[in-house]
């Protein structure tokens, strides 16, 4: 009775595995590894997550609410200064007192700390706006590409520029009226706005380039012709390459207090997204993190 009870068992498990072994064989189990994916809480009061290689959304937190941008208004700014026509990132612009002014008018925002009468490319001005969030950079890009007579007509036009750049990138609740994020009250966006810009401006190798850099040291021109070796400007961005981070662009201020807009790819999966209004700048990477980390296992 023994021997045929252990056969019974014997026969009865050979034919579990065999069952299991098909349904794996069907894929009916394939499903399991994403219903498991927890979705994060993230402490942000927007956050936005997307495949980028497909543009499908992988979470959302009040990702249409419109939000100050602080310094991730600077992506546009970039995006505006790569897409003019014939573009050369050698060109030199002059620093003109009319920089220092403003930077004086505003408080000494973050800066570049770039010297009047040096001559600096538009190649390093992106640098130096995009790595240590340089008002004075973003200033003088305005002022380079923007039509009119005078320094104030012409970063109000590139203004304009920008607000037309987010019309066309179809950012529906956005409106910029700096280039630099310095709001003059009426300078906002939304999580998935923020990423749809940088989805777009990323496509560039240049700008993909310049905000993965986590140093940059510019040489420029001073204004008696000889060579001068900036002070190295470094990256605020602290999360570049933790798990794949390539980017893009952190922004902070008394009102947004924290945003991050990241772009971050590992093993052939991509993720793009922002947070905005994080209470501190500790929660706003633990809330990026959370996203990258949900955003590769959801697409795995």
């Amino acid at each position: 009775m023994k021997t045929a009870i252990q056969g019974f068992r014997v026969r009865r498990a050979a034919a579990v595995a065999v069952t299991a072994g098909a349904v794996l064989a069907t894929g009916a189990l394939t499903a399991a590894p994403a219903q498991a994916v927890t979705t994060p809480t993230i402490t942000a009061k927007g956050g936005y997550l997307m495949n980028s290689a497909t543009g499908k959304t992988l979470f959302t937190k009040a990702a249409d609410t419109k939000r100050l941008t602080a310094s991730t208004t600077k992506i546009m700014t970039a995006k505006v200064v790569l897409s003019q026509s014939n573009l050369n990132l050698d060109t030199k612009v002059t620093i003109k007192k009319a920089v220092s002014d403003y930077m004086v008018a505003k408080g000494y925002p973050s800066s570049a700390h770039l010297i009047v009468g040096d001559k600096v490319t538009v190649r390093q001005l992106l640098y130096g706006m995009m790595l240590p969030s340089g008002c004075d950079a973003a200033f003088a890009l305005a002022d380079k590409f923007g039509s009119g007579t005078t320094s104030s007509a012409r970063t109000k036009n590139f203004i304009g520029k920008m607000n037309t750049m987010a019309k066309s990138l179809g950012m529906t609740n956005t409106h910029f009226d700096s280039f630099d994020g310095l709001s003059n009250g009426s300078n906002y966006s939304t999580p998935r706005d923020l990423t749809k810009v940088a989805r777009s401006v990323m496509k560039s190798t240049t700008f993909k380039t310049v905000v993965k850099a986590k140093s940059y040291t510019a040489k420029t021109i001073t204004s008696s012709g000889s060579t001068r070796t900036m002070g190295t400007w470094t990256n605020t961005n602290t999360l570049l390459g933790w798990n794949g981070t390539l980017g893009i662009k952190t922004g902070s201020g008394p009102d947004a207090h924290y945003c991050l807009v990241f772009a971050a790819t590992l093993n052939g999966e991509s993720v793009m997204g922002a947070v905005m209004t994080a209470p501190s700048a500790t929660d706003r990477t633990s809330d990026v993190k959370k996203l990258i980390n949900y955003g590769y296992a959801r697409i795995s």
